[in-house]
């Protein structure tokens, strides 16, 4: 029902008006390698506003949109909006715990990473302090990633078989991987499923080809 309730929400907002359509901005990558859904990439340095939550993969999201949204629309110090950009990242954080099933880790492992990437034209230094001490701001250097791209809901189930063929085209290529997982999501929750772009970006060595 929250859910649901969220979904209602965010469409209403978006036919009111608040809420322009995401996103008019995206991180910007260099393909280096394509293969089917997979990819490997090169990211520029990025500054996020991230916030940690608890809750499974599914919730954490849900969770987390609220006050990052809040903050791009106006909680912070200048009280000036910041563009809404893609993608939606979601990385796992906090005290690893060894893989017995992928399901279980999820529920276990309990705290989130969630984050929006700030425009470009942004810096560290220009940006406005969150008043949700929660938020907070943070720079991330350029890195290389392995990427599948697919479609569909945001489910667990999804995300864990995806996540499955990204780590076997990363240990085909015989790729180091040198960072977490990050779920990242480029469409508002009311797009229709077969529309969304959703994606998983594992680090994996600068050395890769």
């Amino acid at each position: 029902m929250k859910r649901i309730r969220l979904v209602i929400e965010l469409t209403l907002l978006m036919i009111i008006g608040a809420i322009p359509a995401m996103a008019t901005e995206e991180a910007p990558y260099t393909v280096i390698k394509a293969d089917d859904i997979f990819e490997l990439r090169e990211y520029a340095p990025q500054v996020l506003a991230e916030i940690i939550v608890d809750g499974d993969l599914e919730g954490a999201g849900n969770k987390a949109f609220r006050p990052l949204f809040r903050y791009i629309s106006g909680e912070n110090k200048s009280r000036g909006k910041i563009a809404m950009t893609a993608p939606v990242s979601q990385e796992q954080t906090g005290e690893k715990i060894p893989m017995i099933a992928p399901v279980s880790q999820q529920s276990v492992q309990g705290k989130w990473a969630v984050s929006f990437m700030m425009p470009a034209s942004y810096t560290m230094e220009t940006l406005p302090s969150p008043d949700d001490p929660n938020i907070k701001l943070r720079q991330v250097p350029a890195r290389r990633v392995a990427a599948v791209r697919y479609s569909g809901f945001w489910s667990e189930e999804k995300y864990l078989l995806n996540k499955e063929k990204l780590e076997k085209w990363i240990k085909d290529n015989r790729d180091t991987v040198t960072g977490e997982p990050v779920w990242a999501r480029y469409n508002p929750p009311f797009t229709l499923w077969f529309m969304r772009r959703n994606e998983i970006l594992i680090p994996v060595a600068a050395g890769a080809k």
